[in-house]
């Protein structure tokens, strides 16, 4: 009967995207974040370089994509090869925010599937597993061949909301896609629930809001996106 494969200590790594979430995880976890150094060189390639053995052990490193998006990915992406070139026994790849979720899909002629290639992309730089916070869409758990984990900050957020007891609100799902997330807010918070259908413009990355499917007249609105550039438009759709 094989043995199961027994990891070292667990060592948990910030990338210089969120050195603050990763403290406040560890002090609940009852562990210091391990030492690193990064550095962006003048012709703006990223260095990093560790300050503690990995050799065998479980790591994790944290590392969101948040602006500015395409450097903090590249970071990511050499912290993961950093660890595994420094003999690491396992490592995670936690990221909060999982950025060009969106592009999950070809929904045009000639686009890329980009949130596809993300994911090969920790894969292939020797990520074992990966962890995220609310995927854009669910069906990017399958763009990987390692195994992760989708967490959600639904009940943080519901609590939250509950506590203030809203009154005159109404959910609105600000995509046909966020009906069903949307719903379920509308459900534990015991308020009625609206839609957007909205039409986003290829070339110019600018959302239409189209139609509104619902009563908002004289209502709060409690918008259910994930997307930062939606909040003028629906302004605008509502009033």
């Amino acid at each position: 009967m094989a043995r199961p494969h027994l990891y070292g200590d667990i060592k948990v790594f910030s990338g210089s995207s969120c050195k603050e979430m990763t403290n406040r995880v560890c002090q609940n976890l009852g562990l210091k974040i391990s030492p690193s150094k990064t550095r962006i060189f003048p012709n703006e390639n990223i260095f990093v370089k560790l300050g503690v053995s990995v050799r065998g052990q479980d790591v994790f490193i944290v590392q969101t994509m948040s602006s500015p998006v395409n450097q903090n990915l590249v970071e990511l992406l050499i912290f993961i090869d950093t660890v595994k070139r420094a003999s690491a026994g396992r490592i995670t790849a936690v990221v909060p925010y999982f950025a060009y979720g969106r592009s999950d899909k070809k929904d045009q002629p000639r686009v890329p599937i980009t949130a596809r290639l993300i994911a090969d992309l920790i894969e292939t730089a020797g990520a074992d597993r990966w962890m995220t916070i609310d995927l854009h869409a669910g069906q990017i758990q399958g763009f990987f061949s390692i195994p992760g984990d989708e967490l959600t900050a639904f009940r943080l957020i519901s609590n939250h909301l509950a506590q203030k007891q809203l009154r005159d609100t109404v959910v609105m799902a600000v995509d046909l896609g966020f009906a069903k997330r949307g719903r379920n807010y509308a459900a534990e918070l015991h308020l009625p629930m609206a839609f957007i259908e909205k039409h986003r413009d290829p070339e110019k990355a600018l959302v239409d809001s189209m139609t509104v499917l619902g009563n908002v007249k004289n209502q709060n609105v409690l918008l259910v996106d994930d997307e930062v550039d939606t909040g003028d438009s629906v302004k605008h759709a509502v009033t």
